[in-house]
């Protein structure tokens, strides 16, 4: 076996990745940046799980997800505040979908590019720091116009078309 080729190819998982809400929009506009070096290498690793393979069974939570569990302990965690968790509802709500739902990552892509538009960001993540890099709605507009999520590091990660 090649070890070079598989080496950057993340593991398969053999259970469904626990997602909230608003994590699914924010997966879309992932481009490697993160809380700690441990926070991004497991966003990097679902990513990339989900992006390669869309068939990745996702189950939707309500609260703490696959991404928080990586959340560094040295920083004030706002996993459980309220705003978080409207903007979960007010994310699963947009793509008709709740706490226990599973559904493969292509079908919430689907759900998103019919749904949800870039501009929506501002107003679903109007509290959330992340959303002045402009990423997350780079990211919904690239679903929207059913461009394929490219790896993380990748220059034309941010595309205006």
């Amino acid at each position: 076996m090649d070890t070079a080729s598989t080496a950057s190819c993340p593991e398969p998982l053999t259970q469904a990745v626990r997602l909230r809400g608003h994590h699914l929009l924010c997966l879309l506009g992932y481009r490697g940046m993160g809380y700690s070096e441990e926070y991004v290498r497991n966003m990097t690793d679902i990513y990339e799980t989900l992006r390669q393979g869309p068939q990745t069974i996702v189950e939707i939570v309500a609260g703490p997800d696959a991404l928080c569990q990586a959340f560094p302990c040295s920083l004030p965690n706002h996993c459980e505040d309220a705003n978080v968790c409207e903007r979960d509802q007010t994310v699963l709500t947009a793509l008709a979908l709740a706490p226990g739902d599973t559904v493969a990552w292509a079908t919430i892509l689907d759900r998103v590019a019919a749904a949800i538009r870039g501009s929506d960001i501002e107003r679903f993540c109007s509290t959330c720091s992340w959303r002045a890099y402009g990423v997350c709605e780079d990211g919904v507009n690239r679903v929207g116009q059913h461009l394929e999520l490219p790896a993380v590091g990748d220059p034309s990660r941010r595309d205006s078309a």
